[in-house]
């Protein structure tokens, strides 16, 4: 594991990701079911994994901030990631929070914990004054995450040709 900590919660750590965790990137995003509201929606080959694994390494020399590794405190199992990456679509670059959760740990509230400890965070480090998320129409999971932690519905959205819902919050 990394040594840096980037945010911790009662339940969960987010630190920065070593080189070597592209396989356990692959492996959360290995099935239908766990890729099929994200663009392109098949599972991902580990070369994909590495690039987007190489992406976040960038994003947060540029940013200061990306999507993170998040692990769960008790035993610092892998679960999943979140954590915030520029939307580069936005005219604004615009930061879009993201969150992504092993099957296996899905129903236990972990995306609601991380996204709004990541939304105060956010604010707290003063990375802009708003920051925006998407959800696949059907996803109303993650939908209920959002307006939980206090996102407002913003518009219908089409990214890489698949239509979402984006959501706000403003500090």
């Amino acid at each position: 594991m990394s040594d840096t900590i980037i945010l911790e919660t009662p339940r969960l750590i987010l630190t920065m990701w070593d080189k070597g965790d592209a396989e356990l990137i692959r492996q959360l995003h290995s099935t239908i079911e766990t890729t099929r509201y994200l663009s392109g929606a098949a599972p991902w080959t580990l070369e994909k994994a590495e690039a987007r694994l190489k992406s976040w390494f960038n994003e947060q020399a540029r940013d200061g901030v990306t999507k993170y590794k998040m692990l769960r405190r008790d035993d610092g199992r892998f679960i999943g990631w979140a954590g915030f990456s520029r939307f580069e679509e936005s005219e604004r670059g615009e930061f879009e929070l993201g969150y992504s959760i092993r099957r296996e740990a899905w129903g236990n509230g972990y995306a609601t914990e991380i996204a709004g400890a990541l939304a105060d965070w956010f604010f707290q480090r003063g990375f802009a004054r708003q920051f925006i998320a998407f959800t696949h129409p059907e996803n109303a999971a993650s939908q209920r995450v959002l307006r939980k932690i206090g996102m407002q519905y913003r518009a219908p959205i089409v990214i890489d040709g698949v239509s979402g819902l984006s959501f706000q919050m403003s500090r």
